[in-house]
């Protein structure tokens, strides 16, 4: 079985939204763009499965993608100072909801890093 990466997998979801949703960089300062999506991604269950509870639907897919990541679910309790059995009792899907809150912020960085960078290139 092959790792899911988790980073890349929640930037594309990101990448998606921001298409989906008519965002255009160039109109928004960065920190307010950040603040905006950081917000409204929080409970999408399209990136994160916050909203819901689940990202997947689907508590076998959920557990697939946990396998091999448990480094990124015990940083994320540690990082929302859970010692994590809670989260543990309610399965899989919540573990990996969990993971995609915590690498939200960083993923979302990325990919507005991304964006302006674009947006820099392109006025050289």
């Amino acid at each position: 079985m092959e790792q899911y990466d988790y980073r890349e997998n929640i930037k594309s979801d990101i990448r998606d939204y921001i298409q989906e949703e008519g965002y255009k960089a160039a109109d928004w300062d960065r920190e307010e763009l950040y603040e905006e999506l950081y917000e409204a991604l929080w409970a999408d269950d399209g990136v994160t499965g916050n909203g819901s509870g689940s990202y997947t639907f689907n508590a076998w897919v959920a557990e697939e993608n946990l396998c091999h990541n448990m480094d990124l679910l015990a940083e994320a309790f540690k990082e929302f100072g859970e010692d994590g059995v809670d989260i543990l009792k309610k399965g899989a899907e919540a573990c990996d909801v969990t993971i995609r809150c915590y690498l939200l912020g960083e993923c979302l960085s990325k990919v507005l890093d991304d964006l302006y960078d674009g947006i820099e290139d392109s006025n050289d």
